[in-house]
This record gives C-alpha cells, sequence and structure tokens, in this order.
C-alpha cells in the first residue's frame, strides 16, 4: 500500500497541484500569490502498516502582511515562514474525512477521484483569504485565541474599536471562565492601553 500511495502522489496528485501552479517538496505543495503562501501537507499517519496507509491533509496559508504586523509588536523579532492559517480539510470541506484510509480494498480510481474534489473545493475556499484581515475574520468568526492578540493590534491600529470591542466580549464569554483567561486579559488591556483605550 506504501507503493500504491507514492504512485497515487505522483501520478494524480502531484501533477493537479502543478496544474494549479503548486510546486512540490517532499509531501507539500505550496503557492505564492502575492504576498500569500498556499501550502497544503500530506500527513501520514505514524500508526501506518503495509496493509493500510491513511493520512490527513493539513491547509496552509502564511501572510507576509501578517508576518510584518508580528514582527512590529514583538519589537523586531523575526518570524520564521510559520503558518499564520491553519486547519484540517475537513474544516472547510464537510464532504471530506478526517483521514483518508488506503487499503487493498480501495478502489483507487474512485478514491483519488474524490480526493481531488476535496482538494478542489478547500483550494477553492483558500482563494477567499487573500489578506490579514481575511485570516483573522476567520479566527474571529469561530472565537478563536488563535492570532487573537495580533487581532486587536490590527483592528485598533486601523481605528475599528467597535470590532474589537466585540471580539472582546466574544472571547470573554467563551474563555471567561477558564483559569487561562486572566493571563489572555492582562494582554488584552495592555493591548488596548498601548493605543488609548
Amino acid at each position: 500500500m506504501q507503493e500504491l500511495f507514492k504512485e497515487m502522489i505522483k501520478n494524480e496528485v502531484k501533477p493537479w497541484f502543478a496544474r494549479h501552479g503548486y510546486t512540490k517538496k517532499a509531501l507539500n505543495f505550496r503557492r505564492v500569490v502575492d504576498s500569500v503562501i498556499y501550502e497544503f501537507n500530506i500527513q501520514k499517519s505514524q500508526a501506518n502498516t503495509a496493509n493500510h496507509v491513511r493520512f490527513y491533509i493539513n491547509c496552509m496559508i502564511h501572510s507576509k502582511e501578517l508576518a510584518e504586523l508580528q514582527f512590529r509588536i514583538s519589537g523586531g523579532k523575526t518570524m520564521q515562514e510559520q503558518a499564520h492559517w491553519i486547519c484540517r480539510i475537513e474544516e472547510i470541506v464537510p464532504s471530506a474525512p478526517d483521514r483518508y484510509s488506503l487499503t487493498p480494498d480501495t478502489d483507487l480510481v474512485t478514491f483519488s477521484k474524490e480526493l481531488l474534489s476535496h482538494l478542489e473545493e478547500a483550494m477553492e475556499y483558500m482563494k477567499n483569504l487573500t489578506s490579514a484581515r481575511d485570516i483573522m475574520e476567520y479566527y474571529m468568526k469561530i472565537t478563536a485565541l488563535h492570532l487573537s492578540e495580533e487581532t486587536f493590534h490590527f483592528l485598533l491600529q486601523n481605528g475599528d474599536t467597535t470590532t474589537a470591542q466585540k471580539y472582546l466580549q466574544q472571547l470573554h464569554a467563551k474563555y471567561g471562565t477558564e483559569n487561562r483567561w486572566a493571563i489572555f486579559d492582562k494582554k488584552y488591556a495592555a493591548i488596548f492601553a498601548t493605543y488609548g483605550f
């Protein structure tokens, strides 16, 4: 099954990504569009056997705009080319499984067709995330702590205090009862104070 997996990547997945302008390195496929880097990572399960190959698909975006913001608010600390937006494919493609599974009983033609269809849908979703604001909106919508400090800096330096206050209320409603909230509350207060609030 390991060989079948390699053949599928070589003959189906790699050419498909290449047609969409992505380059391959190991099991990573990436494309640079202006100040945004889009990347897909195929992560093989550590529990794979000779007769069963399982893998996950991670979808990632690096925003140079966000990296510059992080550089400024960290006092000049250089950030690695990390993913600012990351999720598993099933989070943005409801029809995708939480993990893909290849066994001797798998119909490879059907499997490959479904996999490429899921990748197409994920790629279309990710095309809408073209700026730092888009990425932050994604995390604000699901009331996530990820990038919350950067989001407050971004909103407040752009004078969007209404959105900043609303997001703070959302975070408090979701995480306010947790012990760690005191740490975040202190950080957020310091950020608001930096902008005179």
